[in-house]
Formats: C-alpha cells, structure tokens, sequence
C-alpha cells in the first residue's frame, strides 16, 4: 500500500473558505513536520456510468490487458511499492489463504493484487464464502449503502480499481449535495454497483429514476450508524423498496442495540461473525495531556514541534471550532485544512482528495471523519475537544493504525473532561496514560518500524 507523498507538499493558494487554509510548509520527516478496523466490505443497480459523481467525474479504468492462456500473467501487473511496516496480530493472525484460494476470475485478482493487498485479512477470510461470488458475476446488481458522503467516494473509488481489468463494469457514487440531474442521467443505463448516502439513494427510488426491485445484495457499512436515530427510518423505508429475497450484509465495529433489533426484524438465520476481541485498536498507542482551554493551542503547538507527524487528524465537537482552530494553525505558521458538514459539497470533495493524496499535513474536522476514512499515512491522532461517548473515540482513533499499523492519539482533557476520561477507558476496557515527555518513534513513525513487516504483538 502506498503512503501519501509528503516530501514536499503543495499548499494550493484558496480562500479560507473552502477548508484549505494558508501557512507555511515545514519540512517533513522531523521534528516541527507537525502537523482500524480489519474490516472490508465489497459493494452496486440502479443505473450509470463509471463515473465518482463527486464533482469531477472521471471515467472508471478500463480493461487494457489481453491474457492468453500460459501467460504468466502476474508479471504484467502494475503493483505498488511493497509495504514494509509491521502491523499488529489482529490483521496478521489469518490461516494463510491466498485470494486465489476462492475461485476468483484473474481479472478480479488483477484488480486486487494491484491495490496493493497481497492476502485475505482474518474479516475477508471469514467472509469471503458468503459476498466474495457476487464479485464474480457482474449481472448481479448491489447496493452499497455509507453514512457520509467522503466514505461513498472513497468506496467507490476503491471498487472501481478492483475492478478496472473486467471491462463493462459499471460503478456510481451518488450522494447529497451533488447535482441530482447528473444522477438521473447516469441512471439511463445499467450500473453493477452503487454506493449511495441514504437520503440520496431513497430520493432517486421515490422519483422513480433508480429501479431496486431486482437488486439481490445491499450493503451497510458503518451500520451501527446507519442503524441510529440519525437514519434508521429511511433504512426501513430503503429496504421496502427492495425485492423480498436479497442478501443484507451488515459491518460494524461496534454492535449497539439497534442493530441487534434490525437483525431480529430483517434477517432470516443471520450468519454472524465477530474477530473483535477488544474494541480499541491493537496498534494506536493513547495518551492524554492534562491542561486547562487556554493552553490547548499552545499544548497543541508543542505537540506539533516535537512529534514526527506525517499527517495527523485533528477532532474539534462543534463545526464554529473546526474553523477557528484551522486559523490558530495556520497563524502559528503550519498549513492546515479543514472539512466539516457544514461546508460547501465542491469544497469538501477538495478537501477530502487533496488531504488524501498528501497535499497537506494536518486537517482539522468534526466526527463527519471519524466513519470509515482510510488514509494510510496518517499516524498521529489528536483530540483537541474530547468526545463524550465511548464510541465517537473509538472510531476518531481508528483514523491512525490503520489496518494493524502503528499510530499516536493524544487526548488534551480539561477538568470538564475527566469523568468522561475515565468513562470511556472503562466501556473500553483500555488504558489512556498520562503522556510522557518523549515519546518513543517507534510506537508510530513507520522509518523506525521493522523493514520485515514483521507482526508487533502489543
């Protein structure tokens, strides 16, 4: 898997008001550079193109490779440099299946190796037998349902890599906050896999546009949420639009009450699998600084000089803070940017793909980034504003470690927040410490990680 490219980044000269704010850019790589989940879900009808509506559609990849039999057809593959860093057991711990194990065609596994993934993590073992066949025969039409619109975008992005080697495949994002006409008319065709918001996907059904009678899969990823008060009733309502026989594939790291109450309503003898044997992550080392409100900025400029940050993520509870905390950054002279709900469609998919591809080192947002966002090189987490709830934690520091690599969450805790510090480690079952005056590299900067990719049991 490859790393966002940080070596010198390109801070692009936008107003403020789009997330992307202006500052100096510090050299990465060292001090004053400052600033998972095992888990894998395979979505896609309703109509399309292989575009990302996200704004600037771009034309899926198509299939450019001819392979004859004998051909040794693994050395034309264009994989990615080769990832070196260690990673935790709970994504190593597999029984040693290989992707060809599971009777997929060589244009899928193309589409897979050259993502970078060599072999089935523990979840895809596990579920492989019941969703890995969908992805084998594309007249079979699914939908992929996502809590916010970035995790749509980066799902379908990542669908239509997998599968750019088995022409004819058609993939559509379709989220709010988009053109709805751009939709309607990507719906004149057939599309193989949709990934769609809830609200977005229950308007194209109500308008008649997207026909979901014979779609035979839909996916909820991130349910617990999808399954909250948020959007619980446009779930029901979104699976009476579809045909009484279709397979309900459901993922979630956490598993409230409301989806084991979805279950006992919707699924017929669920198959069930659970690896999670604790909830936090194996490889995220979690800290805390004690400090007062008025010190945070200045506990966060501290942080930013002495941690080898190569992109971190920084949580704020209210959109107003997000943005005013960008400025406090970007006058203490880091480059920064920011995304929340509340911002401008166009200037959140900017956001979203700049910091993705390593434009920038730190941003700053709400929740809306805590589900489901994976950015590789992100290995510093930080909570500027603590959050309340055990699983709002949860999923903010999941954003580091990713896929059973190392990360950093550092916590600044008020005296407000020392109830629910101690609250969270307790539904948790882990332990935040106290940070220490230095902190060792090699819990979370990937140069001082093994180069044999060697498991670290932790």
């Amino acid at each position: 898997m490859s790393t966002a490219r940080m070596e010198n980044p390109v801070i692009l000269g936008l107003s403020n008001q789009n997330g992307q704010m202006r500052g100096s850019v510090k050299p990465a790589g060292g001090p004053g550079g400052g600033g998972g989940g095992s888990q894998t879900t395979l979505p896609a009808q309703v109509k399309p193109s292989s575009t990302v509506n996200n704004g600037d559609s771009q034309p899926a990849p198509t299939a450019n490779t001819i392979i004859k039999p004998g051909d040794d057809w693994k050395k034309n593959l264009k994989l990615p440099p080769k990832d070196l860093r260690m990673r935790t057991s709970d994504v190593t711990a597999t029984k040693g299946n290989e992707f060809e194990d599971y009777c997929l065609k060589r244009e899928l596994l193309m589409g897979i190796f050259e993502m970078g993934w060599e072999k089935p993590s523990p979840i895809q073992e596990k579920v492989a037998p019941t969703s890995f066949p969908y992805l084998n025969v594309f007249d079979y039409l699914a939908v992929v349902v996502v809590p916010t619109r970035e995790l749509a975008l980066q799902v379908s992005q990542i669908c239509i890599q997998v599968s750019k080697h088995m022409g004819g495949v058609k993939v559509m994002a379709t989220t709010g906050g988009t053109n709805l006409r751009d939709d309607i008319m990507r719906l004149d065709e057939t599309v193989h896999v949709v990934i769609a918001t809830p609200g977005r996907i229950l308007d194209l059904i109500k308008k008649g546009v997207a026909k979901v009678n014979q779609v035979q899969m839909i996916v909820l990823d991130e349910a617990d949420k999808l399954l909250s008060q948020d959007f619980v009733q446009m779930m029901e309502e979104l699976l009476n639009c579809l045909a009484k026989q279709r397979q309900i594939l459901l993922y979630s790291a956490t598993f409230p009450l409301s989806v084991q109450k979805f279950m006992n309503t919707h699924l017929q003898k669920p198959y069930e699998i659970n690896l999670m044997d604790e909830l936090t992550l194996k490889g995220v080392t979690q800290y805390y600084a004690y400090v007062t409100e008025r010190q945070k900025v200045h506990c966060l400029n501290t942080l930013f000089s002495r941690l080898q940050i190569n992109q971190s993520i920084i949580f704020c509870n209210s959109s107003q803070r997000v943005e005013l905390l960008a400025k406090k950054i970007s006058q203490l002279g880091y480059s920064c940017f920011y995304i929340h709900a509340k911002m401008r469609q166009e200037h959140r998919n900017r956001v979203f793909h700049d910091f993705r591809n390593g434009l920038c080192r730190n941003l700053v947002c709400t929740d809306l980034f805590t589900r489901g966002i994976d950015i590789q090189a992100v290995n510093v987490v930080i909570n500027f504003d603590f959050p309340k709830l055990g699983e709002t934690y949860l999923h903010r520091i999941g954003r580091s470690g990713r896929f059973g690599h190392l990360g950093l969450a550092i916590n600044l805790i008020t005296y407000d927040d020392r109830f629910n510090l101690k609250g969270i480690e307790e539904q948790l079952g882990t332990e935040i410490k106290p940070i220490p005056s230095s902190i060792d590299k090699s819990l979370y900067v990937a140069e001082y990680h093994s180069e044999s990719g060697e498991e670290v049991k932790l």
